[in-house]
């Protein structure tokens, strides 16, 4: 298996992992960064751009990343609360007063960050078409109902999370999240990461860039990394269930090929990077990098801090939440007991561990059933623990 890229002294497993991923794990193009002490260590790529194609994967070469989205949309509000611009713990409808009605007006600003504000699932889900304009998810989402009484209990908000949080975003700075990412993150770090795919990022004949994906199979109980229970396969298998109906509130679900959808910006599920841009920004959480840094020590405490843990409603796992970020758990391993992040369904993921100064960044055109943890990238993250985690 032919791998480009370089690998510092002492990250030699992170290279035989992944060329492991090719060998026995069916990836066919996908790439790997990983820094530490803001220095990037890891930087390997293999494969074809495309699923479906021949074209070679090139170091620029950048993928749709789906929920591993989520934790780059969340550095947003977190930074806005560390520049005093918003209060976690104000009612969201103080700044979005349309989102108060049917009894969400103790739903507070944390709670979309936490997935505790019981509004997962959308009665009347979107078209596609709906869900790319941006005014529609966030009034689909003003007038649906709480599924639980707000703050009470946790459960993955799929995508109404990033409909809530793009219109706090937008309120508070007149940005949509995308525009606000790439003023204030990506810009200034240098970041190969977008919401919302420039138009001459897109552009037809552009070797290296966003390559096509594989639609993946629709998650099952049997997707998460834990056996499954009945009640879990039973919640996927139900059409009913929460579960089902979380991922399903845009039906049927847009082609992530699709140039329109690759341009529009959904914070909770289409964000666009290439490996080293998810790692070099969650180094820059922790660290400075270049001479940036985003989150203060404090930001990177409030980030990591459980927020929800246990029987998750949505995904019917124990699921550890901090404000926007996955934490290290059962159902999502990362480094370590401080590490947070988010993985992508299917494939990518990107975390950052303060205690080692790690940033990991991995994406993949071939997606899986898996909902939290890819065995791929789980092999990746154990040959990181290996090199960067003393014995």
């Amino acid at each position: 298996m032919d791998v480009n890229g370089t690998v510092a002294e002492g990250f030699e497993p992170v290279r035989d992992a992944f060329v492991r991923n090719f060998e026995a794990l069916g990836d066919r193009g996908a790439a790997v960064a990983v820094y530490q002490d803001g220095r990037k260590v890891v930087d390997l790529w293999a494969g074809t751009r495309d699923v479906d194609g021949t074209e070679p994967w090139e170091r620029g070469t950048a993928q749709i990343m789906r929920s591993a989205t989520k934790g780059v949309a969340a550095a947003v509000p977190l930074l806005l609360r560390q520049r005093g611009e918003l209060d976690l713990d104000a009612p969201v409808g103080e700044y979005w007063p349309e989102f108060k009605a049917r009894g969400k007006e103790r739903v507070l600003v944390r709670h979309v960050l936490n997935h505790r504000a019981g509004l997962p699932v959308l009665d009347r889900p979107l078209t596609p078409e709906q869900a790319l304009e941006p005014s529609q998810g966030p009034e689909a989402v003003a007038a649906q109902a709480p599924t639980w009484a707000p703050g009470t209990d946790h459960g993955y908000h799929a995508l109404t999370y990033g409909w809530m949080l793009d219109e706090l975003v937008r309120r508070v700075t007149g940005m949509g999240t995308g525009e606000w990412i790439a003023a204030e993150m990506a810009g200034p770090l240098g970041l190969d990461l977008w919401l919302g795919l420039p138009a001459d990022e897109e552009a037809a004949g552009r070797t290296g860039r966003v390559g096509r994906i594989e639609a993946p199979e629709p998650a099952t109980g049997a997707s998460l990394r834990v056996r499954p229970k009945r009640s879990v396969t039973q919640a996927y298998d139900d059409p009913a269930s929460l579960t089902r109906r979380a991922f399903a509130a845009i039906t049927p679900f847009p082609d992530q090929n699709d140039p329109a959808y690759r341009a529009a910006a959904l914070p909770a599920t289409n964000g666009i990077a290439t490996a080293d841009g998810l790692a070099r920004f969650y180094a820059a959480l922790i660290t400075e990098v270049d001479g940036v840094r985003l989150f203060d020590p404090a930001t990177v405490e409030l980030a990591r801090a459980e927020e929800s843990a246990g029987a998750d409603r949505v995904l019917v796992v124990n699921t550890r939440f901090g404000l926007g970020y996955m934490l290290h758990g059962s159902a999502s391993p990362l480094l370590g007991p401080g590490s947070f992040g988010h993985p992508g369904r299917g494939g990518a993921l990107g975390f950052a561990d303060p205690e080692t100064g790690i940033a990991f960044g991995y994406v993949t055109n071939g997606f899986r059933k898996t909902v939290t943890a890819d065995p791929r990238a789980q092999a990746l993250v154990r040959a990181v623990r290996a090199a960067a985690v003393p014995a």
